[in-house]
């Protein structure tokens, strides 16, 4: 364990000044929630929630030939994302497994941005920079300590972003673009990407300018939300979770490693995976049989203990199937149990039955997400 203390963010004042509840996590002293997690939930799906997520990290890409040499380690087909465009990938070993996966941002066609995962900063600056060319045509930066991230989230996150900074500083969904001059003086980039499944932004700003937007945010009605809801939000999507839902081995704390090293395959993500390209770790990815386990969601049919992460998933003659990397009760379908998992065998309709405790074993169905 660090005997290092937790690094707080440049908004640590202003989650104390809401009383917020602090954690440490990953290395980071956040909220984990400032009233309770299942108000700031339902808050962000029907109104908008604001997040700090400067805990995350933020790359800069650029060179001549730059989108070819990422398309190269990653599962995306990064030259086909034209510019001002986000997208999502995953990269993985020479072995296959998945290391980290991000949403990169293509500026133009000699630079990227990208969004490491908070416990993932290092690990990836070494991934990159031992495969950076060996003429210096592309050049990584880490803009990590100087930046923060706010996410603002939610149905009514347009209305409230632009009364604060203008109409003109819209982003569309999976779209960049530079801020322009606004009241507040801010400077940085917006994209309209996010974690929760709602429509909103992800704000990249220095981080001087972070208490200024996020009381301006919160005074045009913004709630602030803690990691508490994100996770729930995002687990209602059916998004993947790094170090929860998949490990790469060389810092995995499971017993059984080989459980959470999985690759693209595996992880049944409907969108990040071009096949049709070369990249690090594709012929593991092309090599599975329909037969191998998959992540899917599993969705209660009947009431009993709530599922939770490492909870066995088994059909009505005992048979295992898989068990749970993430489960949790659903605060948008009125805390109906509902859970994620790589099961081996089934599909979708499957029923199957949780086993949520010692005593009890709870009925489900397979289902593929988002549960909401």
């Amino acid at each position: 364990m660090s005997e290092q203390p937790p690094v707080r963010t440049a908004l640590y004042d202003e989650h104390l000044a809401l009383e917020a509840n602090m954690v440490d996590f990953h290395g980071f002293e956040l909220p984990i929630w400032y009233s309770n997690i299942k108000e700031e939930h339902l808050e962000t799906r029907r109104s908008a929630g604001l997040f700090d997520v400067s805990h995350m990290g933020s790359f800069r890409f650029t060179g001549e030939h730059v989108r070819e040499w990422l398309e190269g380690l990653a599962t995306q087909r990064v030259t086909a994302i034209s510019p001002s465009r986000c997208a999502y990938t995953h990269f993985l070993d020479d072995n296959g497994h998945l290391i980290d996966d991000m949403i990169f941002a293509v500026v133009s066609d000699k630079e990227l941005l990208g969004v490491p995962n908070a416990s993932m900063i290092d690990v990836m600056w070494n991934w990159f920079s031992t495969h950076l060319p060996e003429d210096g045509s592309v050049v990584l930066e880490n803009l990590s300590d100087e930046m923060s991230i706010l996410a603002l989230q939610g149905p009514q996150a347009k209305e409230v972003f632009t009364s604060v900074m203008g109409d003109d500083q819209h982003v569309a969904r999976f779209k960049w673009r530079e801020l322009t001059d606004n009241a507040l003086g801010i400077t940085g980039w917006i994209q309209g990407t996010g974690y929760t499944g709602e429509a909103g932004y992800e704000i990249f700003i220095p981080n001087d300018d972070a208490p200024v937007l996020w009381r301006a945010l919160i005074a045009s009605g913004a709630t602030p939300v803690g990691l508490g809801a994100r996770d729930t939000l995002r687990l209602e999507k059916g998004f993947l979770l790094s170090g929860v839902d998949f490990c790469w081995p060389p810092l995995s704390q499971e017993e059984d490693p080989s459980f959470l090293a999985r690759d693209s395959w595996e992880t049944n993500v409907p969108f990040g995976l071009d096949i049709e390209h070369e990249f690090i770790g594709r012929q593991h990815v092309v090599s599975h049989s329909e037969d191998d386990a998959r992540w899917w969601g599993v969705r209660y049919i009947e009431k009993g203990p709530l599922p939770r992460p490492g909870k066995e998933v088994v059909r009505d003659s005992g048979e295992s199937v898989g068990r749970l990397t993430s489960g949790a009760p659903a605060p948008s379908l009125n805390n109906l149990g509902i859970g994620i998992g790589y099961l081996q065998g089934v599909k979708e309709g499957d029923e199957v039955l949780i086993v949520a405790s010692p005593r009890k074993s709870v009925r489900a169905v397979v289902v593929r997400p988002p549960f909401f």
